[in-house]
């Protein structure tokens, strides 16, 4: 069964997003970037724990841009000081939104995660 395209007027029906989706919008979070940067801070931020290849980069991207939560941008840098072939990217106001939705998501997860797992559940 093929999963419907999410609807921009309900963020809920973008979550929950692939956790490489959630990586590339913590990563954008900072500002636009060039693929090789992201996937750089995709490591840096997880400490090493998530290294994400061009394929699966790349993938993500292409996919994020056709739901509208990032776009690539048309500005570059000095190209003294930058490759020209590089493609920069950057959240929309959308992929901002959805980014909040999915980390308040997971924050309540892991929220009842430590309650079960503390057997705090049944206490009052």
């Amino acid at each position: 069964m093929a999963k419907r395209k999410p609807d921009p007027h309900d963020i809920d029906s973008y979550l929950p997003l692939p956790a490489s989706a959630m990586h590339i919008i913590v990563a954008l979070a900072a500002g636009e970037k060039h693929g090789y940067a992201i996937m750089r801070d995709i490591d840096d931020l997880s400490g090493g724990s998530v290294s994400m290849g061009p394929g699966t980069l790349y993938g993500s991207i292409k996919r994020m841009i056709d739901q509208g939560l990032v776009q690539e941008t048309d500005e570059r840098p000095d190209s003294t000081l930058d490759d020209e072939r590089r493609r920069y990217y950057r959240l929309t106001a959308l992929g901002q939104r959805v980014g909040a939705a999915e980390q308040a998501r997971l924050t309540a997860l892991l929220s009842a995660a430590q309650v079960r797992r503390l057997g705090l559940g049944g206490l009052t």
